[in-house]
């Protein structure tokens, strides 16, 4: 006879798992017995169950623990489970297992495991059963009593706290990305995906965008120095008090700043004046004041009359 999958380590459908490596076998194989559907007969009990055989050649390969079913056919009940066995109508196993310990640890937590993980267990018993071995039909044993775990009973394996809080964060996370909060955990990071890869764009804009607000802030420092506002040696300081407060207070601050002006900006040499014009002698910066009375008599008389009434007197 070929060898049955007895246990693994995938997750069941309650949410555990039981370790493979971590099952003893010392035992079992001293005591091999084969079960229908994990009930073990009690004399007396009206529905009395035999055994129905034994269990051989039972092996460890990768995660899989494997052995050969052996039927005795000493009586009937045998016989009957033989004959659908050898039809295929049933042709899987289930191991009863006495839990030894448990954990928690994150190190043991597949995907979509809702209960602690069974590190270390010993083989009681293999019966044969009409569901998979890693399904309804696993029995575990706890204090000597075989506790099935089937919706509606007690479980003595405790749920994953952490676990729980994932799934109330994942909730959280599907809502706040404008999924359902049923969402699948793929489902979310297709989200979360899609969303980084608009946020690489929206900062590829931002970046630009700033670039250009920095060229606007050289250009804007440059121009007061070509017009004489400040000096080539304060650049890098407003251009980086542009970058701090921002262009328009840069450019407030600019435009407050007057031009640096000499009297021979508008007294040339040799003859050749290029004179500034002023409605009134008031208007004529003080600096500037004692120049035109020296080398602009005209204006300066003309001005000074416009303003008090009566020509000055010039002395020589």
């Amino acid at each position: 006879m070929s060898k049955v999958v007895i246990s693994n380590s995938r997750v069941n459908s309650y949410g555990s798992r039981v370790l493979t490596e971590g099952i003893d076998l010392t035992q079992y194989k001293r005591n091999p017995i084969l079960l229908w559907m994990h009930n073990r007969p009690w004399r007396g009990t009206k529905d009395e169950v035999l055994p129905l055989g034994r269990v051989e050649d039972i092996i460890v390969d990768g995660d899989n623990l494997l052995g050969t079913v052996v039927f005795d056919e000493t009586d009937e009940f045998s016989r009957s489970i033989k004959a659908k066995w050898d039809a295929g109508t049933l042709k899987m196993v289930s191991p009863g297992l006495d839990v030894v310990e448990m954990s928690d640890s994150a190190e043991y937590i597949l995907p979509g495991q809702r209960r602690a993980t069974v590190t270390k267990s010993k083989l009681v018993e293999v019966s044969i059963v009409d569901l998979g071995a890693n399904d309804d039909a696993l029995a575990l044993y706890k204090d000597g009593k075989i506790i099935n775990l089937s919706e509606g009973n007690e479980h003595f394996i405790p749920e994953l706290v952490c676990n729980l809080n994932i799934d109330n964060n994942m909730k959280t996370i599907a809502l706040k990305l404008g999924l359902p909060e049923v969402a699948t955990e793929q489902e979310i990071l297709q989200k979360i995906s899609e969303l980084q890869g608009t946020a690489g764009r929206v900062g590829e804009l931002e970046l630009a965008v700033q670039e250009q607000k920095n060229n606007a802030i050289v250009l804007a420092v440059e121009a007061a120095i070509q017009a004489k506002k400040i000096t080539a040696d304060k650049k890098e300081h407003f251009v980086t008090l542009g970058k701090t407060a921002g262009i328009e207070l840069l450019n407030k601050t600019l435009d407050s700043i007057q031009p640096a002006s000499k009297p021979t900006d508008f007294i040339g040499s040799g003859g050749d004046s290029k004179k500034v014009e002023y409605k009134k002698l008031s208007d004529v910066p003080t600096d500037k004041l004692e120049a035109m009375r020296s080398e602009d008599k005209e204006q300066y008389m003309a001005l000074f009359k416009a303003e008090y009434g009566y020509e000055p007197k010039l002395y020589v």
